[in-house]
């Protein structure tokens, strides 16, 4: 496994500030927007609020990088920080820079292990792969729309002869509870993992997730911990949850994501994050 984290984040200039302000990592599909992709009206003004109002929000998200902007601009967000592909990219928002932002960390490892041992042990599998150079490559014409990106069909061997930065396994064929149980069964070491609300596993490196990226800005932002706040509702979640100093579960989440939090808000489809982002202003 390669891994690349930079312990310090650039453009940090004044720490300081009149009042406390706080940290606020948003997780996307399930929490800031629904499972059609849509944010609703009185979520964008509440997290544009927060936003417009000095606080360090940070979209913290399984998304790749080219899923998480829109995300940021819908929000008003033109400085800052993003956390995308379950921790393994972080950029920096600057609106000088050519693109809008730079990729201040990425982590990558070695696929091959886990690929290899998930092949066989979950039916009709879809492989997709992010590398070091934010291409995705996928077998059996994989595409979803939280790549960013369109990806390009590669076989099965290129994937095992590729850093990635994330790898994402859905399939069709097998039920939640089958593709828990081959994960269980796989007993994946070296790789930190997490399956989605559907057949949906995503991979990165050991150690690395949500919560592991947002330490590292949150150590460079000098903001003491108790005022970091996450707010999500997967299971790739509950590291940030357990981490933030307010660790707020989406209403519809699962037990286990709920259990990890400090409170519980409204479904997404009532708003919860509003309520939460409202709280904060």
């Amino acid at each position: 496994m390669t891994m690349t984290v930079n312990t310090a984040i650039a453009g940090i200039d004044d720490r300081s500030t009149a009042s406390p302000k706080y940290l606020v990592a948003l997780d996307v599909d399930g929490t800031l927007v629904d499972h059609d992709g849509v944010m609703s009206d009185s979520v964008r003004t509440a997290a544009t609020a927060v936003v417009d109002a000095g606080h360090h929000v940070i979209i913290a998200t399984g998304r790749s990088l080219g899923a998480l902007l829109p995300i940021v601009e819908m929000i008003g967000m033109r400085t800052g920080y993003g956390v995308c592909s379950n921790g393994g990219v972080t950029i920096r928002l600057d609106p000088t820079l050519e693109n809008g932002y730079e990729v201040i960390d990425r982590v990558t490892f070695d696929p091959a292990p886990a690929l290899n041992t998930l092949r066989d042990k979950i039916p009709g599998a879809r492989f997709a792969l992010e590398d070091a150079e934010g291409n995705f490559l996928a077998t059996s014409r994989f595409q979803d729309d939280s790549f960013g990106i369109e990806a390009r069909g590669v076989d099965f061997e290129h994937l095992l002869n590729t850093d990635a930065v994330r790898v994402v396994v859905n399939s069709a064929e097998a039920s939640t509870q089958e593709f828990s149980d081959a994960i269980s069964a796989a007993g994946l070491s070296g790789v930190t993992y997490a399956i989605g609300w559907s057949a949906w596993l995503d991979i990165a490196a050991a150690g690395v997730t949500k919560a592991s990226a947002l330490e590292v800005v949150r150590s460079s932002l000098g903001i003491d911990q108790s005022l970091t706040v996450a707010m999500g509702d997967g299971s790739n979640d509950v590291e940030m949850l357990r981490w933030a100093g307010r660790g707020v579960a989406m209403g519809q989440a699962e037990d286990n994501v709920k259990a990890a939090a400090n409170e519980v808000t409204a479904s997404v489809y009532d708003d919860g994050a509003a309520t939460i982002l409202r709280s904060l202003l």
